[in-house]
């Protein structure tokens, strides 16, 4: 992509960011975009080699979603859950080659079944998972544990600020609970707000 149209996507994108930021404040847990730095942590656990099949949840305006697509070996398969109509419709304009699933991230394994796909490698989200009811979070963590392959990865992100608090904390537990390795990696300061990846591991993906 040159250097114009990429300006041009980031300002598109920061446009349909603000939109749905404005639209639906009690959903949206980032204050911007991600940044290229969050991005490459959050898909480390992306395969490189041979077709792998990945899921995004929540991809917004496409930051993660691009970096996803960087890593993925010719053959595989890129997806994306997105509850937006306004950003679905960005993302099926701005980004035509992501296969975009309009719904709600706790049908994961229906929207998925939809596309003819039962397991993935990898499920990459940017949710802002202390926005929601422990119920809803516990229905998408289950959602995401029954379609991951046992080599299967997911990484997820919380923002530094967020940390400490209590419903933070909560979410940590829930997470410990449904994967048997929860990693963190080191504070991604270059991020607004900085922010940090979760890397959770099925039992069998240890070798």
């Amino acid at each position: 992509m040159s250097r114009m149209n990429e300006t041009v996507q980031q300002v598109s994108d920061l446009r349909a960011f603000a939109g749905v930021a404005l639209r639906r404040q009690g959903v949206v847990g980032a204050v911007a975009p991600s940044s290229r730095s969050l991005a490459q942590a959050l898909t480390a656990v992306v395969p490189t080699t041979g077709p792998a099949v990945v899921v995004e949840l929540g991809p917004g305006t496409g930051a993660i979603s691009e970096a996803i697509r960087e890593r993925l070996a010719p053959g595989s398969r890129q997806l994306a859950v997105e509850i937006d109509p306004g950003m679905v419709a960005h993302l099926r304009r701005a980004r035509p080659w992501l296969d975009v699933l309009q719904g709600d991230a706790a049908r994961l394994g229906a929207l998925l079944d939809e596309r003819g796909v039962s397991r993935v490698d990898a499920v990459v989200s940017t949710l802002p998972w202390t926005l929601f009811p422990e119920d809803v979070q516990e229905s998408i963590l289950g959602e995401v544990g029954r379609v991951l392959l046992p080599t299967g990865a997911f990484t997820t992100v919380t923002y530094l600020p967020a940390v400490p608090l209590a419903r933070a904390r909560r979410f940590r537990r829930r997470l410990r609970a449904a994967f048997d390795e929860v990693l963190a990696t080191g504070p991604v300061w270059r991020n607004v707000p900085p922010g940090l990846a979760y890397v959770c591991r099925r039992p069998d993906s240890r070798g």
